[in-house]
């Protein structure tokens, strides 16, 4: 008899994971094995519990419809956001010249694909380029404002002689794309953002840093934090508070190791509320190949933060080479 009460149990249980004709097929096997043992045990009740079973079977089909039909909308969504992750995040070429570029890129959500963190890099006639930044908030604005700001370094990039003309145009857009939301909220709507440009015929970076987390540049084991000497505006606040941009000039050798990244890597807490502290992090780290060095800092972050990341994360790693070094082959 207890057996016999859980058979329309199956049913509703497959409709979890099976598909509507696997669930409908269990539900028949269910119904006649009530069946034939209501004609060995005639007590056991089989007219209610045959009927609980069609009902169950029924409701477990429709169940694994709608269900099916979830996954099928949830499996485009995710299309459409890896979709949108190319635009704003494009896979990008591991090598220029002597230069080696390694990236990585964490989303706070498991299941988010992107977030309002950003990155790019460009080999141009100028040298190589790269473009890190935050936006502030969440959410599709974020994403979208995201996506003007690369859009627009990867034409400035060639175009404009100097990085201020390049954070010039990057200001640009994130204006016109913030103009379609409230003007109340303009000085809510801003990103942070790192310019760097590496030469091809010379042995300094070019660094220009609009309201980001300095870079960091790792020499034979000494740690330098590339502070900038002035402040530059955040993108979208140049017509608040001027758009003036300071750049800097750093002298770099051979094998040197730069780390540009976002605030979600410095902002990782521990169970104590403490700070990931990225610059003694990056001080003891040995020398080595950008992946090796990014793999390395995934790992430590979510052990100290006991894997629950508050924040998207970006990060750039950047191990720079002589002028002179030549591309290798395919």
């Amino acid at each position: 008899m207890a057996f016999s009460r859980l058979l329309p149990a199956a049913p509703a249980l497959a409709a979890a994971m099976w598909p509507v004709l696997p669930t409908v097929l269990l539900g028949t096997v269910c119904l006649f094995l009530m069946i034939g043992l209501g004609i060995v045990f005639p007590d056991l009740g089989t007219g209610y519990t045959a009927a609980g079973i069609v009902a169950v079977t029924v409701a477990a089909a429709y169940g694994s419809h709608v269900r099916l039909q979830r996954e099928q909308s949830l499996f485009q969504v995710r299309l459409v956001a890896d979709a949108a992750q190319q635009v704003v995040l494009s896979p990008m070429p591991r090598r220029f010249g002597g230069i080696e570029i390694e990236s990585l890129y964490l989303a706070a959500a498991a299941e988010a694909r992107i977030g309002g963190d950003f990155y790019e890099v460009a080999d141009t006639p100028y040298g190589v380029r790269l473009l890190i930044g935050d936006v502030r908030g969440k959410g599709l604005p974020a994403v979208g404002t995201a996506a003007a700001v690369v859009n627009s370094f990867r034409e400035a990039a060639y175009d404009e002689p100097d990085l201020g003309g390049i954070a010039r145009r990057l200001e640009a857009s994130s204006t016109r794309y913030s103009a379609a939301f409230s003007p109340e909220d303009l000085t809510e709507r801003f990103s942070t953002a790192v310019l760097v440009e590496i030469p091809h015929e010379d042995g300094h970076l070019r660094i220009l840093n609009c309201g980001h987390p300095p870079p960091l540049l790792l020499n034979h084991g000494e740690l330098r934090v590339l502070e900038p000497t002035s402040p530059s505006p955040l993108l979208n606040l140049a017509d608040l508070i001027g758009d003036h941009y300071s750049v800097d000039t750093i002298d770099f050798s051979p094998g040197d190791l730069l780390l540009l990244y976002t605030d979600g890597v410095t902002e990782a807490r521990d169970r104590d509320g403490g700070f990931f502290p990225l610059a003694t992090w990056m001080g003891g780290q040995p020398p080595g190949r950008p992946r090796e060095l990014l793999d390395a800092l995934h790992r430590d972050l979510l052990h100290y933060s006991g894997g629950g990341l508050d924040d998207d994360i970006a990060a750039l790693s950047v191990r720079l080479g002589s002028p002179s070094e030549p591309s290798p082959g395919p």
